[in-house]
C-alpha cells in the first residue's frame, strides 16, 4: 500500500481510565500527535492495582446501588509473572532502590512502577482525578465521528458535557463479579462472598471455607487462608468428577471436583460425594466487562462476556476508529498488549495506518466466532489469549510498523506458565531461567531509566 501523502491528522481524544492500559494509550496518543484528557475516578493512577482496605458492604457485589470499590488486590497478592516479561516494552520493570526487589513483587511495587511511569513521560498533566464519566455517546445521529462525553467530578461537584473526536476506553475489567451457580444456595445460611471483596485472611480463623474457581487467584487465596482456617475446600469446574486431594505441604487444604448443591442446613456437597458442612463460599470466578457509561445504540454489546463486535478485540466495525477498547483480552501478559494495541489505535487516527473496510472487519469477526464455535469454544472465552497472544501481539506490531514480542519474554511466560502449574507454592521464589533474565537485561540497558 503506498504511503499517503496527507499530512497526519491530530485529534482530541477522551482515554477513560487511568490504570496501566490508559497510561500507555495517553502516552502513545500525544507521541502521535494528539491531544489527550485522561479520566479517572480515583485520585491516583493505578487502576485495579492500587490496595484498599475498604471492601464493598455487599460481599456478593451484586446490589447494583453498592458504592462500588475499584480494587480487587488482596494484601499478600504477589504477581503471577516475573518482572522482566511484566512491564512495558520500552520502560523495563527493574528492582528500585528501597523498593520490593523480588523478582515476582507484591502490588505495591507494581503500582509504583506505574507512577514512575505517569510521572516520566509527564501523563499526570493530562489527567483529570476524581472524575466519574457517567455517559459517553455519539454526539450527532449519522455518526459523523464525534463523541459526547458526560462527566463528574466527584469532589467539587462539576459537571461537564464535552465533545471529543474520539473515545479510548481503558476501564479495566476487574471490578464486576461473575458468580457460580449454585443449587440450592438460596436457602443455604451460611455467607457467600466474592474474592473482589476479600483482603486478608484473619476474618476467616477457625472457619472452614469453600472456594469455588480454578484460576490465579483461587490458588493463592486458598493458600493465604489456610493459615487461618479450620479447614478449605476448592471446587473447580474444571477438575474431574471424582476429583478429592488433599493438597501436599497443608494439612487443612483439600482440592475437590464442583459442588453438585448445597442444603438448609449448612452442608455442601460437591460431585465426588464428598458432603461438608461449611462456613463461608468465595466465588473466585472471575468478571464481568462492564461499561455503564456506554451508548452506542446496540453496535457494541456484552453477551457472556463476549464484547462485540470487535476487529481484533480493538475497534467496532460500526463506529471505528473513533470508538476503541485497550486491555479486552485475558490470560495475556497485559501490559506490552495494552501498549502495542495503544500505538496501534493512534496510528490509526493520525491516518497514518489504515484499517480495512467496515465489511472486511465484520468478515474477520465473523470468521473468529465460526472457529471458536468449530472448537466448541463457549462465547465467554472469547477473549481468552493465552499462547495466541503472542502471534496477536506480531500482528498487531506489524500493523504499527514496530517489533513483536520479545523471544525471550514469550519464553519467559511459558515457562513461568509450566512452573506455575507443577510448583504453586515456590514458582515466585525459584526459577531456572537465568539465561532468559540475561537476554532481557541486555535489552533493557537500551531503554534504562
Amino acid at each position: 500500500m503506498a504511503p499517503s501523502l496527507s499530512p497526519l491528522r491530530s485529534h482530541h481524544v477522551a482515554v477513560i481510565g487511568a490504570g496501566a492500559a490508559g497510561l500507555v494509550a495517553a502516552r502513545e496518543l500525544r507521541r502521535e500527535g494528539h491531544s489527550v484528557v485522561v479520566f479517572e475516578r480515583q485520585k491516583q493512577v493505578g487502576g485495579t492495582w492500587i490496595y484498599t482496605d475498604h471492601v464493598e458492604p455487599d460481599p456478593l457485589s451484586v446490589d447494583p446501588t453498592r458504592p462500588v470499590v475499584h480494587s480487587s488486590v488482596y494484601a499478600t497478592l504477589r504477581t503471577n509473572l516475573p518482572r522482566e516479561c511484566m512491564g512495558y516494552i520500552d520502560f523495563p520493570f527493574v528492582a528500585r532502590s528501597g523498593g520490593d526487589q523480588r523478582r515476582f513483587p507484591s502490588h505495591g511495587e507494581v503500582l509504583a512502577y506505574l507512577q514512575e511511569f505517569a510521572k516520566e513521560f509527564k501523563i499526570e498533566e493530562v489527567i483529570r482525578f476524581e472524575t466519574a464519566v457517567e455517559r459517553v455517546a455519539p454526539a450527532t445521529e449519522g455518526g459523523s465521528g464525534k463523541w459526547r462525553v458526560e462527566s463528574t467530578e466527584t469532589e467539587k461537584r462539576v459537571r461537564r458535557d464535552e465533545v471529543y473526536d474520539a473515545v479510548v476506553v481503558c476501564n479495566g475489567h476487574y471490578i464486576e463479579p461473575r458468580l457460580a451457580e449454585i443449587p440450592g444456595i438460596s436457602s443455604w445460611p451460611g455467607k457467600e462472598m466474592h474474592s473482589h471483596n476479600y483482603r486478608t485472611p484473619e476474618p476467616f480463623k477457625d472457619q472452614v471455607v469453600v472456594l469455588i474457581g480454578n484460576s490465579a487467584s483461587a490458588v493463592d487465596i486458598s493458600r493465604d487462608i489456610a493459615g487461618h482456617a479450620k479447614e478449605v475446600h476448592v471446587a473447580g469446574r474444571s477438575n474431574p468428577a471424582d476429583t478429592y486431594i488433599k493438597q501436599p505441604g497443608y494439612i487443612n487444604l483439600w482440592m475437590h471436583s464442583m459442588i453438585e448443591r448445597v442444603n438448609k442446613d449448612g452442608s455442601v456437597v460437591f460431585q465426588n460425594g464428598q458432603t461438608i458442612l461449611v462456613d463461608v463460599i468465595m466465588h473466585c470466578t472471575g468478571y464481568k466487562y462492564h461499561f455503564p457509561f456506554l451508548e452506542t445504540n446496540g453496535s457494541v454489546t456484552v453477551d457472556d462476556n463476549r464484547v462485540g463486535p470487535l476487529y481484533k478485540h480493538v475497534f467496532p466495525p460500526e463506529l471505528a476508529p473513533w470508538l476503541s477498547f485497550i486491555g479486552i483480552p485475558w490470560q495475556v501478559v497485559p501490559f506490552p498488549l495494552f501498549e502495542l494495541q495503544s500505538k496501534w489505535i493512534a496510528g490509526v487516527l493520525s491516518g497514518r495506518i489504515m484499517l480495512p473496510s467496515k465489511d472486511d472487519m465484520m468478515e474477520d469477526i465473523k470468521s473468529l466466532y465460526a472457529t471458536l464455535e468449530a472448537q466448541g469454544i463457549q462465547k465467554r472465552y472469547t477473549h481468552r489469549m493465552g499462547i495466541a497472544q503472542f502471534e496477536y501481539n506480531d500482528w498487531v506490531a506489524t500493523q504499527c510498523g514496530c517489533p513483536g514480542t520479545e523471544e525471550w519474554r514469550k519464553e519467559m511466560y511459558l515457562t513461568t506458565g509450566v512452573r506455575k502449574r507443577t510448583t504453586p507454592e515456590t514458582y515466585r521464589d525459584e526459577w531456572e531461567d537465568h539465561h532468559l533474565i540475561s537476554q532481557a537485561s541486555q535489552d533493557f540497558s537500551l531503554y534504562t531509566h
